[in-house]
């Protein structure tokens, strides 16, 4: 759930996917609890195929991940 953005981390100069939980869903609190149990999964994890997360954020009214871009787009 939620659309994949590529995009450059400019502090750290490296590519990275920013995946956006839609605005709908965030209004949702189940949807939203989901969005970060995701996130929480995904930090536990460490595999060549599945991206890194480097962090969960929210800023004005939006909700994302910051994935690790390298090779994401294959």
């Amino acid at each position: 759930m939620g659309k994949v953005y590529r995009a450059e981390d400019t502090t750290l100069k490296r590519e990275v996917a920013i995946k956006v939980l839609p605005e709908q869903f965030t209004q949702d609190p189940q949807r939203l609890a989901r969005f970060e149990r995701e996130a929480q999964l995904l930090a536990s994890l460490n595999h060549p195929n599945i991206a890194a997360i480097h962090s969960f954020e929210h800023a004005d009214g939006l909700h994302f991940l910051v994935l690790e871009g390298e090779g994401f787009w294959l």
